[in-house]
């Protein structure tokens, strides 16, 4: 009897021993603690979806979240402020100098719009505007009315059809993006300064003469996909032949800009890689699998919220970084 119960006894030692095994194996693969992230407006939605996915997997984990511009994202990871910076533009030499370490998780552009009850409407739609005339319209200033664009003057409009332009406030990577497109840099473009992509398209959507430039994601509705109420996209004039060829008239909705930056029929700038970035490898195991999920798992998420998934040597590039 006495052996009887020694061999019980060792088997619910053995039984529990697995168990409590078990137990800790699902503890370690359950991430906790905090990650925090500032930056661009354009990488904002899909980083808010990737969030919520992550946290399915980990649910102890919080991910806070916010939007400023590109320059407050990097500010704010090199200053220590916040684990990962979001940049919708190149790092600069100065700071990778400063520390600066990323990785490209996604790909998006800048699009050109104007009030959808512009009077020329229908001729800006059909003739597009070229490089060289966005830059006489932002740079130069050589261009300040819409009927210079157009080659027509309507008479009736007050004001002589001024064009009303305007950019960002904040140090972005749309606007650095848009102003590379001209030739230039965020500190050239002229206009009135507005604060986010949000309040732009505001801006430009309560002025019919307005003139600006937004995010993909700004400017198309993230439900029915069709460009936001109130706003339309400028065709961009690639081969400056004063009409949109088939070839280049790709506007009507987000699934068609985005097939035409994943053709590169949409040229970079104003296409780009979006980053993520932190202060020197992440040494910190939550910020690291989180990275490394969005370079895998998390591309499955990138095209229905709008982006453009990065190409394979960028995503095997960004994982060598992070094992280095």
């Amino acid at each position: 009897m006495k052996k009887l119960f020694l061999v019980v006894f060792a088997i619910t030692l053995l039984m529990c021993g697995g168990c409590k095994k078990k137990e800790t194996n699902d503890n370690t693969t359950a991430l906790k603690g905090t990650i925090s992230i500032s930056g661009a407006w354009a990488l904002y939605p899909l980083t808010v979806t990737w969030a919520d996915e992550f946290r399915k997997l980990h649910p102890a984990l919080r991910i806070d979240i916010s939007a400023g511009g590109a320059g407050k994202g990097i500010v704010d990871v090199l200053s220590g402020v916040v684990d990962i910076g979001m940049v919708s533009r190149e790092i600069f030499p100065v700071e990778i100098e400063k520390g600066a370490w990323w990785v490209s998780i996604a790909k998006d552009a800048v699009v050109p719009m104007f009030n959808e009850k512009n009077p020329y409407l229908e001729e800006i739609l059909r003739k597009g505007i070229s490089q060289n005339e966005f830059r006489d319209i932002w740079i130069n200033e050589k261009v300040k009315s819409w009927n210079e664009i157009t080659g027509k003057l309507d008479t009736n409009i007050i004001d002589k059809n001024i064009i009303n332009v305007y950019t960002r406030s904040d140090a972005c990577g749309a606007a650095q993006t848009w102003a590379q497109f001209l030739g230039g840099n965020q500190d050239d473009l002229t206009g009135i300064g507005v604060y986010g992509d949000p309040g732009l398209a505001e801006a430009v959507k309560k002025d019919i003469f307005g003139i600006g430039f937004n995010n993909v994601n700004y400017a198309y509705d993230s439900k029915t996909r069709n460009t936001v109420s109130g706003l339309k996209i400028i065709p961009v004039d690639l081969n400056a032949n004063n009409i949109i060829d088939p070839d280049e008239n790709f506007y009507a909705n987000r699934d068609a800009i985005i097939q035409a930056i994943s053709d590169g029929k949409y040229p970079s700038p104003p296409s780009r890689l979006l980053h993520f970035v932190c202060r020197g490898r992440p040494e910190k195991l939550i910020v690291n699998e989180f990275l490394r999920w969005a370079l895998t798992k998390g591309q499955e998420f990138v095209v229905e919220t709008g982006y453009i998934p990065v190409e394979k040597d960028e995503i095997e590039k960004g994982i060598k970084k992070l094992d280095e």
